[in-house]
Protein backbone atom coordinates (compact mmCIF):
# COMPACT_ATOMS: atom_id res chain seq x y z
CA UNK A 1 0.00 0.00 0.00
CA UNK A 2 1.42 3.61 -1.07
CA UNK A 3 1.52 5.84 2.20
CA UNK A 4 0.67 9.48 0.80
CA UNK A 5 2.25 10.96 3.97
CA UNK A 6 5.73 9.16 2.83
CA UNK A 7 5.90 9.35 -0.89
CA UNK A 8 9.10 10.93 -0.98
CA UNK A 9 9.91 13.85 -2.93
CA UNK A 10 5.88 14.66 -3.05
CA UNK A 11 4.99 17.04 -5.39
CA UNK A 12 2.43 18.88 -3.94
CA UNK A 13 1.29 20.68 -7.49
CA UNK A 14 0.59 16.71 -8.49
CA UNK A 15 -1.79 16.06 -5.36
CA UNK A 16 -3.78 19.00 -6.46
CA UNK A 17 -3.86 18.56 -9.72
CA UNK A 18 -5.26 15.06 -9.43
CA UNK A 19 -6.92 16.13 -6.78
CA UNK A 20 -9.14 18.53 -9.02
CA UNK A 21 -8.86 15.90 -11.52
CA UNK A 22 -10.47 13.45 -10.07
CA UNK A 23 -12.93 15.76 -8.17
CA UNK A 24 -14.29 17.29 -11.48
CA UNK A 25 -14.70 13.56 -12.85
CA UNK A 26 -16.85 12.77 -10.09
CA UNK A 27 -19.01 15.94 -10.42
CA UNK A 28 -19.33 15.09 -14.25
CA UNK A 29 -20.64 11.48 -13.60
CA UNK A 30 -22.85 12.88 -10.91
CA UNK A 31 -24.48 15.41 -13.69
CA UNK A 32 -24.79 11.98 -16.01
CA UNK A 33 -26.04 10.01 -13.30
CA UNK A 34 -28.99 12.01 -11.91
CA UNK A 35 -29.97 12.28 -15.59
CA UNK A 36 -30.40 8.71 -15.56
CA UNK A 37 -32.59 8.49 -12.14
CA UNK A 38 -29.51 7.44 -10.07
CA UNK A 39 -28.01 10.50 -8.38
CA UNK A 40 -26.77 7.51 -5.55
CA UNK A 41 -24.72 5.81 -7.46
CA UNK A 42 -23.22 9.56 -9.02
CA UNK A 43 -22.48 10.72 -5.11
CA UNK A 44 -20.85 7.57 -4.17
CA UNK A 45 -18.59 7.42 -7.38
CA UNK A 46 -15.13 6.51 -6.63
CA UNK A 47 -15.06 7.61 -3.57
CA UNK A 48 -11.78 5.02 -3.11
CA UNK A 49 -9.86 7.16 -5.59
CA UNK A 50 -10.03 9.38 -2.52
CA UNK A 51 -8.11 6.38 -0.67
CA UNK A 52 -4.41 6.40 0.62
CA UNK A 53 -3.78 3.67 -1.49
CA UNK A 54 -5.05 5.11 -5.04
CA UNK A 55 -4.42 9.24 -3.82
CA UNK A 56 -0.79 8.14 -3.07
CA UNK A 57 -0.26 6.16 -6.03
CA UNK A 58 -1.75 8.32 -8.17
CA UNK A 59 0.40 11.39 -6.86
CA UNK A 60 3.30 9.63 -7.51
CA UNK A 61 2.54 8.25 -10.91
CA UNK A 62 0.58 11.87 -12.11
CA UNK A 63 2.13 13.35 -15.16
CA UNK A 64 -0.71 15.05 -16.31
CA UNK A 65 -0.94 13.45 -19.89
CA UNK A 66 -2.87 9.92 -18.96
CA UNK A 67 -3.66 7.71 -16.20
CA UNK A 68 -1.50 7.75 -13.06
CA UNK A 69 -2.44 3.82 -13.31
CA UNK A 70 -0.27 3.83 -16.83
CA UNK A 71 2.98 5.25 -15.36
CA UNK A 72 2.55 2.62 -12.19
CA UNK A 73 2.41 -0.14 -14.73
CA UNK A 74 5.60 0.91 -16.64
CA UNK A 75 7.01 1.28 -13.50
CA UNK A 76 6.63 -1.93 -11.52
CA UNK A 77 4.21 -4.05 -13.58
CA UNK A 78 1.38 -3.41 -11.89
CA UNK A 79 -0.32 -0.80 -10.41
CA UNK A 80 -1.78 -1.03 -6.49
CA UNK A 81 -4.47 1.72 -7.30
CA UNK A 82 -5.97 -0.10 -10.11
CA UNK A 83 -5.95 -3.70 -7.60
CA UNK A 84 -7.64 -1.55 -4.85
CA UNK A 85 -10.05 0.38 -7.42
CA UNK A 86 -11.41 -2.33 -9.12
CA UNK A 87 -12.46 -4.66 -6.25
CA UNK A 88 -14.47 -2.16 -4.76
CA UNK A 89 -16.04 -0.35 -7.27
CA UNK A 90 -18.73 -2.50 -8.68
CA UNK A 91 -19.21 -0.10 -12.06
CA UNK A 92 -15.97 -1.69 -13.32
CA UNK A 93 -16.66 -4.79 -15.45
CA UNK A 94 -13.64 -6.17 -14.17
CA UNK A 95 -15.13 -6.63 -10.74
CA UNK A 96 -17.64 -8.81 -12.29
CA UNK A 97 -15.23 -11.28 -13.73
CA UNK A 98 -15.44 -14.78 -11.95
CA UNK A 99 -12.68 -17.35 -12.70
CA UNK A 100 -14.20 -20.09 -10.21
CA UNK A 101 -18.04 -19.79 -11.30
CA UNK A 102 -19.29 -21.30 -14.85
CA UNK A 103 -19.96 -17.55 -16.31
CA UNK A 104 -16.43 -15.74 -16.22
CA UNK A 105 -18.07 -12.41 -17.05
CA UNK A 106 -21.43 -11.92 -14.64
CA UNK A 107 -23.66 -9.93 -15.83
CA UNK A 108 -23.52 -6.53 -13.96
CA UNK A 109 -26.78 -5.29 -11.93
CA UNK A 110 -28.59 -2.33 -14.13
CA UNK A 111 -27.86 0.41 -11.63
CA UNK A 112 -23.64 -0.40 -12.31
CA UNK A 113 -23.96 -0.73 -15.38
CA UNK A 114 -25.99 2.75 -15.65
CA UNK A 115 -23.09 4.16 -13.76
CA UNK A 116 -20.53 2.50 -15.74
CA UNK A 117 -21.63 4.26 -19.27
CA UNK A 118 -21.82 7.48 -17.39
CA UNK A 119 -18.54 6.88 -15.73
CA UNK A 120 -17.23 6.02 -19.76
CA UNK A 121 -18.65 9.18 -20.71
CA UNK A 122 -17.21 11.07 -18.13
CA UNK A 123 -13.84 10.27 -18.41
CA UNK A 124 -13.91 11.00 -21.95
CA UNK A 125 -15.56 14.42 -21.52
CA UNK A 126 -13.32 15.07 -18.57
CA UNK A 127 -9.79 13.47 -20.16
CA UNK A 128 -10.19 14.80 -24.23
CA UNK A 129 -11.48 18.26 -22.73
CA UNK A 130 -12.29 20.45 -25.47
CA UNK A 131 -11.75 17.76 -28.50
CA UNK A 132 -14.58 15.02 -27.22
CA UNK A 133 -16.95 14.82 -29.56
CA UNK A 134 -20.67 12.46 -29.39
CA UNK A 135 -18.85 10.78 -31.16
CA UNK A 136 -15.41 9.81 -29.40
CA UNK A 137 -16.74 7.15 -26.70
CA UNK A 138 -17.98 4.88 -29.43
CA UNK A 139 -14.58 5.00 -30.49
CA UNK A 140 -12.72 4.51 -28.12
CA UNK A 141 -15.10 1.89 -26.86
CA UNK A 142 -15.04 -0.12 -30.35
CA UNK A 143 -11.18 -0.57 -29.75
CA UNK A 144 -11.62 -1.55 -26.35
CA UNK A 145 -14.41 -3.94 -26.48
CA UNK A 146 -12.27 -6.24 -28.37
CA UNK A 147 -10.04 -7.11 -25.84
CA UNK A 148 -11.89 -6.29 -22.61
CA UNK A 149 -13.33 -9.13 -20.84
CA UNK A 150 -16.70 -8.26 -20.07
CA UNK A 151 -20.65 -10.13 -20.06
CA UNK A 152 -21.81 -10.13 -24.04
CA UNK A 153 -25.04 -8.87 -22.55
CA UNK A 154 -23.26 -5.77 -20.65
CA UNK A 155 -20.70 -5.69 -24.33
CA UNK A 156 -23.80 -5.11 -26.27
CA UNK A 157 -25.30 -2.80 -24.08
CA UNK A 158 -22.64 -0.45 -24.06
CA UNK A 159 -22.21 -1.03 -27.43
CA UNK A 160 -26.15 -0.04 -28.09
CA UNK A 161 -25.39 3.20 -25.81
CA UNK A 162 -22.20 4.75 -27.20
CA UNK A 163 -23.83 4.04 -30.69
CA UNK A 164 -27.12 6.18 -29.31
CA UNK A 165 -25.10 8.65 -27.80
CA UNK A 166 -22.96 8.87 -31.18
CA UNK A 167 -25.89 9.45 -33.16
CA UNK A 168 -28.02 12.10 -30.60
CA UNK A 169 -26.03 12.86 -28.41
CA UNK A 170 -26.01 12.66 -24.64
CA UNK A 171 -28.90 14.83 -23.44
CA UNK A 172 -31.43 12.51 -25.62
CA UNK A 173 -29.67 9.24 -24.98
CA UNK A 174 -29.39 9.61 -21.05
CA UNK A 175 -32.80 9.37 -19.91
CA UNK A 176 -33.59 7.45 -17.11
CA UNK A 177 -35.89 5.45 -19.51
CA UNK A 178 -33.89 5.00 -22.50
CA UNK A 179 -30.82 3.09 -20.59
CA UNK A 180 -33.66 1.20 -18.47
CA UNK A 181 -34.49 0.04 -21.32
CA UNK A 182 -31.91 -0.67 -23.32
CA UNK A 183 -30.46 -2.41 -20.26
CA UNK A 184 -33.65 -4.57 -20.45
CA UNK A 185 -33.33 -5.49 -24.22
CA UNK A 186 -29.65 -6.21 -24.04
CA UNK A 187 -29.87 -8.10 -20.34
CA UNK A 188 -33.43 -9.39 -20.58
CA UNK A 189 -33.74 -11.37 -23.70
Amino acid sequence: MVNFYRVKNMNFKNMFKHLKLITHHKWVVFKLCCKIGEPWRGLVHDLSKYSPTEFGESIKYYSGKHSPITEARLDKGYSEAWLHHKGRNKHHTEYWIDNETSDKMLVMPYKYAAEMVCDMLAAGIVYEGKNWTKESELAYWNREKQIKQVNPKIKEFITVVMTQVAEKGIDEVLTKKNIKSQYDKCVNK
